[in-house]
């Protein structure tokens, strides 16, 4: 009798080691996938600040080039400058793409491209200047570099909500509150963007 109990107990303790030992596995497979989703979504925000980064670049060629027009209102090109200062002020860690970081990142990107709007509509007051091929090929540049920040945003949006989606389901979540897995923030459409803007050069 004494030998039938051991073996039981030998037997439910090698069962639950065995499960035990799956319940390990699941969670390691679980958590590694959060990885490869968090570095996903990592990599797309090195994409959009690159991005908005080239977009930072063009400006102070662009400001140089309507200053050549002496006429031209300083103050449009002051506020310019100082929403480009702002906009390039606003460093995000990588590692905390949270939903406020990204709102604040955010704002300060939709102030330099109101500057740049109001910019844009006042060089239609010059025709000398809109015709200058150094300001149209900026132009040219300043625009595809904002489809380009459109395409990687829109990405990285996508990645966030695979990554979100992931860590919020159950039993998911459990394993990603273990490991410190956290919600990130997403890009929220602009006010007014569901009409697209009419800018004529």
């Amino acid at each position: 009798m004494k030998k039938t109990g051991l073996i039981i107990v030998l037997g439910i303790f090698g069962f639950l080691i065995l499960v035990g030992a799956i319940a390990l596995m699941w969670g390691v497979g679980i958590h590694n996938t959060m990885v490869d989703k968090d570095e996903k979504a990592v990599s797309q925000w090195a994409n959009v600040e690159t991005a908005y980064q080239r977009r930072a670049d063009l400006i102070p060629n662009l400001v140089n080039t309507v200053k050549g027009y002496a006429e031209f209102e300083q103050e449009t090109l002051t506020k310019v400058i100082e929403a480009r200062s702002k906009a390039t002020s606003v460093n995000i860690d990588a590692s905390n793409l949270s939903p406020q970081m990204i709102g604040q990142f955010q704002k300060a990107q939709e102030g330099l491209s109101g500057a740049l709007s109001r910019l844009l509509v006042t060089i239609e007051k010059y025709p000398d200047l809109k015709a200058d091929q150094r300001f149209a090929e900026l132009q040219t540049e300043l625009t595809n570099t904002e489809n380009k920040i459109g395409f990687e945003r829109k990405k990285f949006n996508d990645s966030v909500l695979d990554y979100n989606r992931y860590i919020k389901k159950i039993p998911k979540s459990i394993v990603a509150s273990i490991s410190g897995f956290v919600e990130k923030g997403y890009f929220q459409a602009v006010e007014g963007s569901e009409t697209a803007p009419t800018v004529e050069f």
